[in-house]
């Protein structure tokens, strides 16, 4: 086995393993009991869906042979490429934990406010509007660099993005319907989606 072999495999390795945290903590860690829901916004439910496609698709897909390199003959741009997902899916599952520590109770599925929510805009929150979304994005990136054929990888994030920005506009509508001001100057100055980079 090879050096870029042995990398191919602990891309993969690692990126199962964060798959692992991040729905162990995401899932099924137990936060405190919440108040009841003030508000809801069902549209989120379809985004939930085409997320959940994309998931589908980065894993339904694996390159053949399982665990060959991703550019046929680039070894040092395969290493390169399975290092990052390494970096990328670490990255990612400290970021969900943070956002997920700093929601507490108000943590949630569905797009939601409950009785007595507050604007979270500290921690993970000051970096990027939808932490956990930046994260999934992350993950899913990680997965089709270690795992998928190359032409998932267009299509997964297509499909994710689409999802994620009916969420967005969901739960954004709830906030700034809740906050007002206070929302509109916090949006002002965080990024949505990709941390430092535009709203």
């Amino acid at each position: 086995m090879n050096f870029e072999q042995i990398t191919n495999w602990a891309s993969f390795g690692v990126v199962v393993i964060c798959w692992l945290v991040f729905a162990g903590k995401i899932l099924l860690s137990k936060r405190p009991k919440s108040g009841p829901d003030t508000k809801r916004a069902p549209m989120s439910w379809l985004g939930l869906v085409l997320q959940a496609a994309a998931f589908f698709l980065v894993w339904a897909m694996p390159r053949k042979p399982y665990f060959s390199s991703l550019i046929d003959g680039q070894p040092e741009i395969n290493i390169l490429l399975q290092i990052i997902a390494i970096l990328l899916s670490i990255a990612s599952v400290l970021l969900a934990i943070s956002a997920a520590n700093e929601l507490g109770k108000q943590w949630s599925i569905a797009a939601r406010l409950i009785e007595g929510h507050k604007l979270i805009t500290t921690g993970a929150y000051s970096i990027v509007r939808h932490p956990i979304y930046t994260a999934l994005l992350g993950m899913i990136i990680a997965t089709c660099l270690a795992f998928s054929h190359f032409l998932t990888l267009t299509a997964a994030i297509i499909i994710f993005v689409i999802g994620t920005k009916i969420r967005m506009t969901a739960e954004e509508s709830l906030l700034r319907d809740a906050f007002g001001e206070e929302y509109e100057n916090w949006k002002a100055k965080v990024p949505g989606l990709i941390p430092f980079v535009g709203n």
